[in-house]
């Protein structure tokens, strides 16, 4: 029996090798608001933070700073996407170890940092490839994001607003043969269900095709479909990505 409940996503962290100019993008092209920043002015003297958002959406933009920071061989190795599909829960703690009873690895310890807003709790997972989850809890914690951050202000170039609510899905990219493996890793692991798959007959052109599968929480509020390539005459554009990102990784988010 699984016995943490996953409320939610809580945030995506991508790794990028620009975060004031990613954030320029994703205010500008999407339509999402300045809310909170974290770096050197704050304290924190590895990387910068730079956290955006709309509606229920919270994207995280970090760029190392010092050459220690995990950011700095991540981009060296694949350039700028997602590192960290994070999630809220009751209790970090208990997701955390409650996970890794059932084999999963662990990334980041649980650890509750604090500040006069009260108590952050965070730790996080081996997810595929370099790809982590966190399990946050911040239902003990009232200030700006988290502490380490202050509230963002940037000159907003003024977008029209799209109107994005909520993370709906998002899509990992794993090797031939592997996507059965990661649908068990979520089952065994998170507890989650599968409730559709795909085979090449559902998904293909006559070039290009993939095998699919959906996997949910129980209140599905968190959906992650996981790929892998299948035949199809030419490379599938599932393999193109693992070539170019140098192994698994997220593919797309929905929103």
């Amino acid at each position: 029996e699984i016995v943490f409940k996953i409320k939610d996503f809580d945030h995506l962290e991508f790794y990028v090798g620009n975060a004031k100019q990613a954030a320029h993008f994703y205010i500008s092209a999407f339509g999402f608001h300045p809310y909170a920043y974290c770096g050197p002015e704050t304290g924190i003297k590895d990387r910068v933070s730079y956290v955006l958002r709309q509606n229920k959406i919270f994207f995280v933009l970090t760029t190392p700073i010092l050459s220690s920071h995990p950011a700095s061989k991540w981009l060296f190795k694949h350039g700028d996407g997602v590192r960290d599909i994070a999630m809220v829960v009751e209790s970090h703690q208990k997701a955390h170890d409650s996970c890794l009873s059932r084999g999963a690895v662990t990334i980041d310890a649980p650890k509750i940092s604090e500040d006069k807003n009260g108590k952050f709790g965070k730790s996080s997972i081996k997810a595929y490839g370099d790809t982590i989850h966190s399990f946050v809890s911040r239902s003990d914690y009232n200030g700006h994001w988290a502490p380490g951050f202050k509230e963002l202000k940037m000159s907003e170039v003024i977008c029209e607003d799209p109107g994005l609510i909520k993370i709906d899905h998002v899509v990992a990219n794993v090797e031939v043969d592997n996507m059965e493996y990661w649908k068990e890793f979520y089952e065994n692991i998170f507890g989650f269900s599968t409730f559709v798959k795909f085979d090449e007959t559902d998904i293909s052109t006559e070039y290009s095709s993939l095998k699919s599968v959906v996997v949910r929480s129980k209140n599905w509020n968190v959906k992650l479909p996981i790929n892998e390539p299948a035949e199809g005459l030419k490379k599938s554009q599932i393999e193109e990505y693992l070539e170019y990102n140098e192994g698994p990784g997220v593919q797309h988010i929905a929103l």
